[in-house]
């Protein structure tokens, strides 16, 4: 059950002059022309509309689709006002935005932290400073680690964005960036494979030849592994990859499913390292008379339960072709007695299903 409602306000390519190769922010979102008070009022009450607070946790009002920090100050506090008089009224819980880390300073704090702003995401996209640059951010790793101490320090929840795949990224950059941000220490993280988008500077690249996109499998690995790092150390990962909403793309690292793809990934890779574990040998546990079948119960919470089986059962499909004479049944942890965390998997074995003496037969 759904315990989280977002409202977006899309702020289009505003407060940013910088052109990054991959981005042309108004495609993404659909939207074109400046957003006015007037829009994000009318954003708000729609969304309202159709929320029932029932069963709800939280519902937050989030400025997405530009660098919000960039924009004029007087900006920056009309659309903050319209939303604290939200906040205030109760009929939201939080402000969440996103900017660049080079948009951040002492004076834009002490402003979102006069209108009530709860969560500042940073788009960081990498830690490693030659992938910045040829990714045109205008700006190096070192002013990351700054923006996001100051956000810390003035204790808003910070939030650190990570693309997969852009130009001069490699597997080990990956690592290190996800290795960095968990020393940075945010609470929550994205993960977004990069998508070539028309009419931006990488899509130009990908015409020439000179750029190429991720293919699915390459993202998927490189995703997974910075997932288990970021995951590792308790940073709340609440998106990988983009919405099918964001945009419609046939590039193999769009995949609308994409998180299920990595969390699926992941689940496989744990189950079978059990598996090798508590059955060291399999094959040679048969020979030509005695034929048995080990059961062995695969578990997960229910959240991740559908993550055992993977993306339209490829998980289930794998272990069946790979393991065929071992007996695999699927249950979720508190059919067990079981309480396991979120990407948590556990295989106990029942022992054989059957044996049978086939001379006997």
């Amino acid at each position: 059950m759904k315990k989280h409602a977002i409202i977006p306000v899309f702020i289009s390519h505003r407060g940013c002059p910088n052109d990054c190769v991959f981005c042309n922010q108004k495609k993404i979102t659909a939207r074109s022309g400046d957003v006015t008070t007037e829009d994000v009022r009318n954003t708000i009450e729609e969304h309202l509309s159709t929320i029932s607070r029932m069963n709800l946790e939280t519902v937050e009002i989030a400025f997405f689709g530009g660098s919000f920090t960039g924009i004029p100050m007087e900006e920056q506090q009309a659309f903050l006002a319209i939303a604290k008089e939200y906040k205030d009224a109760g009929k939201v819980d939080a402000i969440h935005l996103s900017t660049r880390p080079d948009y951040i300073n002492r004076e834009i704090l002490d402003n979102l932290k006069a209108y009530s702003v709860d969560v500042i995401e940073l788009g960081v996209q990498s830690l490693d400073d030659k992938v910045l640059e040829l990714s045109g951010r205008g700006h190096n790793a070192a002013i990351v680690y700054e923006s996001a101490a100051l956000i810390k320090e003035y204790g808003f929840t910070l939030g650190i964005q990570l693309m997969i795949g852009l130009p001069g990224d490699s597997l080990e950059s990956c690592i290190f960036s996800a290795e960095e941000t968990v020393k940075i220490g945010p609470q929550i993280a994205r993960l977004y494979p990069t998508v070539v988008i028309e009419d931006t500077a990488l899509w130009q690249q990908y015409q020439d030849g000179t750029y190429t996109p991720l293919a699915e499998e390459e993202a998927v690995e490189r995703t997974k592994a910075m997932y288990r790092i970021l995951d590792d150390a308790g940073i709340n990962i609440i998106r990988v990859g983009l919405k099918s909403s964001d945009i419609i793309s046939d590039q193999p690292a769009f995949h609308p499913a994409f998180r299920q793809l990595v969390e699926g990934r992941i689940a496989r890779e744990d189950l079978e390292s059990q598996i090798n574990d508590l059955y060291p040998g399999l094959d040679d546990l048969f020979d030509d008379r005695w034929k048995f079948c080990p059961l062995a119960l695969f578990i997960s919470n229910e959240k991740c339960y559908n993550n055992m089986f993977g993306h339209k059962g490829c998980n289930r499909d794998y272990f069946s072709s790979k393991y065929p004479r071992l007996n695999i049944r699927y249950r979720k942890d508190t059919d067990q007695g079981l309480s396991l965390r979120d990407n948590e998997y556990k295989v106990i074995d029942l022992g054989p299903a059957y044996l049978v003496d086939t001379d006997k037969i």
